[in-house]
């Protein structure tokens, strides 16, 4: 990303490109998720489904490239202490939400290589941010944590999943990000695939419900 670049985009999304790396100054990783390609020989829409590291450090003008996007919900997985450190120029904004992805205290094991055990443990959480994803007016959606990493790359994966992204795109989005092995999205895709028979029963048995999934495939594919 370029400082002082005022464009909403670096790129166009181009027919089997890489997802375009979002020029927003003072964010260090966001991108546009357009561009992806899904089973069915579509892609996902540009501009639909964006996602970020924390906007803390975004200038006001900053914060009106975001806007210029066409940005309509900003949903944070933080936890209350981290808004507290860390606090979001969008906050008291109708377009923000915050939805924490975990739990307060995490009393499970987190294996570095999988995600798994954040869908086994967290389910109520995971169905309300994704029903957030489906609800959410009309125009662009970025997810964000703090560094864009594990619980953005969760929602992003089962989002991008439901809309017909295959597993090995997926986690090639998620590896994009510093730090990121693919296999570590794949491992998680897998894991809801061996325990609850994909992504889209995992969510169900969360209490998403079906016009939700509906909702979020139309929005991005």
């Amino acid at each position: 990303m370029t400082p002082g670049v005022t464009a909403g985009w670096v790129g166009v999304p181009k027919i089997g490109a890489a997802p375009v790396i979002l020029d927003w100054p003072a964010c260090r990783n966001a991108r546009d998720l357009g561009g992806l390609p899904t089973r069915d020989g579509g892609r996902i829409r540009a501009g639909a489904l964006l996602r970020s590291d924390h906007h803390t450090r975004l200038t006001p003008a900053s914060v009106e490239v975001v806007r210029a996007a066409g940005v309509t919900r900003v949903i944070d997985l933080r936890w209350a202490a981290e808004l507290a450190r860390n606090p979001s120029p969008f906050a008291g904004d109708p377009i923000y939400l915050n939805l924490p992805l975990l739990m307060e205290e995490i009393d499970y094991d987190f294996p570095p290589d999988t995600y798994g055990p954040l869908l086994d443990h967290n389910p109520g959480h995971v169905a309300a941010a994704f029903r957030a994803i489906a609800e959410a007016p009309p125009g662009g959606i970025v997810v964000h944590c703090h560094s864009g990493r594990d619980r953005t790359g969760v929602l992003v994966a089962l989002a991008l999943s439901v809309a017909g992204v295959a597993p090995e795109a997926v986690a090639g989005d998620y590896a994009l990000t510093k730090d990121s092995p693919a296999i570590n999205m794949l491992n998680t895709l897998a894991h809801a695939a061996r325990k609850y028979g994909g992504v889209e029963p995992y969510l169900l048995g969360t209490g998403v419900e079906q016009r939700h999934l509906d909702a979020v495939r139309q929005r991005l594919s």
